[in-house]
């Protein structure tokens, strides 16, 4: 599935929508370049988790968990580490198989240590300022528009 969005709003809704379909261990590997959209679009999926607090990109911190009235979520930013064992020795495994939604961003760099069942987000800046959005290994129905 490919969307296209074209604010940074329409990139948060988006996300809700998207938020709105996800089930406790859901893992979501996002992909895309500096300032992309990845954290915009985390703010929606945050937003129908039922977290309040305001999400932020986790870039120093590695991970961010964020408690919501549905289910918690683990924002993961891997950029600053060197590969998966760093990814394994942050002792990721009980949020990968939790009581959660866990969405890692840069994700290509830990991609071996994903299960299966990924969820793949790929966020692409077009020209004109929009993005385009793709998302594969998704087993249920489509965010509607």
């Amino acid at each position: 599935m490919t969307y296209i969005t074209h604010s940074a709003q329409e990139t948060v809704d988006l996300g809700e929508k998207i938020g709105s379909l996800l089930k406790s261990g859901d893992v979501i590997a996002m992909t895309g370049t500096l300032a992309a959209g990845k954290t915009t679009i985390t703010k929606g999926i945050a937003k129908a988790l039922g977290i309040t607090d305001v999400v932020t990109s986790p870039t120093f911190c590695l991970i961010s968990e964020y408690e919501g009235t549905k289910m918690p979520l683990y924002h993961m930013d891997v950029y600053r580490l060197d590969g998966p064992e760093d990814f394994i020795n942050l002792g990721v495994e009980d949020m990968l198989d939790g009581d959660g939604v866990c969405i890692v961003e840069w994700s290509a760099k830990v991609s071996s240590e994903l299960p299966k069942r990924t969820i793949k987000i790929e966020i692409t800046p077009l020209e004109d300022g929009s993005r385009q959005i793709k998302i594969e290994n998704w087993n249920r129905q489509e965010p509607e528009d």
